[in-house]
């Protein structure tokens, strides 16, 4: 009887596949349920720039989504960029979602213009691509150097959507998420030998 390898134990949900899957189902479950359920008022959850309710929004944004436009327009990136960072550690996945999140959030309810409201993944996304940009950068790796000029040559416009530039795009998410996306690859990644 065979025995399985290190790489095939562990739960099944732990593959990039599943994980991926599972973040873009969840996203699309909270947009229907929204929609059907809560007449899409949830998106009033997202982040309140300098109220201290909004900062709960911090938590709540990246999963909430404008309308079903504003979320497949995150889901391709989404699943593509974060399954980049998938293809190394799993761990790390979680800690660039988690840092670009918060920063991104906490960024967005520090300099976000008032009496507005900012819900969205790009957030995230912009953390993924500021990761996976600055990860070629830090590690020095063949792999990691490859995926930051597929990043730049799929992705490279991405740097525009951190610019006051589209009226109701939120800018300072990007940016912020963005940045979080660059403190995780400094802290995460460490030069190849």
């Amino acid at each position: 009887m065979a025995t399985p390898t290190d790489k095939t134990r562990g739960p099944r949900f732990q593959h990039p596949l599943w994980v991926l899957g599972g973040v873009a189902t969840l996203l699309w479950v909270v947009q229907i349920v929204n929609v059907s359920l809560f007449d899409s008022q949830l998106i009033f959850q997202g982040i309140h720039p300098r109220q201290l309710d909004g900062l709960q929004g911090i938590i709540w944004a990246p999963f909430l989504h404008g309308n079903f436009a504003h979320l497949m327009a995150n889901t391709l990136p989404l699943l593509t960029l974060g399954g980049l960072i998938l293809l190394g550690e799993a761990s790390d996945f979680w800690v660039v979602t988690v840092m670009s999140g918060l920063i991104g959030g906490l960024g967005t309810w520090l300099v976000g213009a008032p009496n507005s409201v900012h819900v969205g993944a790009s957030g995230v996304i912009f953390g993924y691509f500021g990761y996976l940009l600055l990860r070629g950068y830090f590690e020095r790796s063949a792999f990691a150097i490859t995926a930051s000029v597929l990043v730049i040559v799929f992705y490279g416009s991405f740097l525009w959507g951190v610019l006051p530039s589209q009226p109701g795009v939120s800018w300072e998410s990007h940016l912020f998420g963005f940045l979080g996306g660059c403190i995780a690859a400094r802290i995460l990644t460490t030069p190849a030998k």
